[in-house]
């Protein structure tokens, strides 16, 4: 087994970490199986001046892990039915978090596919609330400490993709937020498949 990133890796500024995620490996022990699937698509939330980052409004019961050590997942419950995982970045107190919205599943296969029953395998985990789903990720993760395996849910090293393979755009689901926040190119996506 890889080691977890450490939670220097996180406690750089968040448009750093959010390509350097890409190709990472996502890891959740469940049920007493290890799921694993490469990263492929993330957004970053920069800070409270970032309007379409939850930390806009200042500390709160929920936010309240952004402000917390980097390295660390902010588990959110969003439409009264989805689950989403963040990763908090920077350092404390400048809450900064980086939404994971795609994995490739590598191993779990059999568990994936008993919890997205129905779900062709493509889109198993292709958008943040159905990778949560195939991986039993909800709100007792949050806070979880990904740079120890120890807590069920981790990340570690894999492929480094180089810049010319990263593909940016604007954050998805956002149209309600001004500008220049909502055209801000903070999506970041790799072609997999090469």
């Amino acid at each position: 087994m890889a080691e977890a990133l450490p939670a220097e890796f996180y406690a750089r500024d968040v448009l750093a970490v959010a390509p350097d995620l890409l190709g990472t490996r996502l890891m959740r022990c469940l049920n007493g199986v290890t799921i694993s699937g490469i990263i492929c698509e993330v957004e970053a939330y920069r800070g409270e001046e970032d309007l379409a980052c939850h930390a806009r409004a200042g500390r709160t019961p929920r936010t309240a892990v952004m402000y917390g050590p980097p390295g660390r997942a902010y588990v959110y419950f969003t439409y009264g039915m989805h689950w989403m995982l963040n990763v908090v970045c920077m350092p404390e107190n400048e809450p900064s978090a980086i939404l994971i919205r795609a994995i490739r599943p590598l191993s779990g296969l059999d568990l994936i596919a008993a919890r997205r029953s129905g779900v062709a395998a493509g889109h198993w985990t292709d958008g943040p609330a159905k990778l949560c789903r195939a991986l039993g990720i909800d709100g007792a993760l949050n806070g979880c400490n990904l740079t120890v395996p120890n807590g069920g849910l981790w990340i570690e090293a894999g492929e480094i993709i180089s810049p010319d393979r990263v593909h940016t755009s604007p954050r998805i689901g956002i149209d309600y937020v001004p500008e220049p926040w909502k055209s801000r190119p903070w999506r970041y996506t790799f072609d997999i498949s090469h």
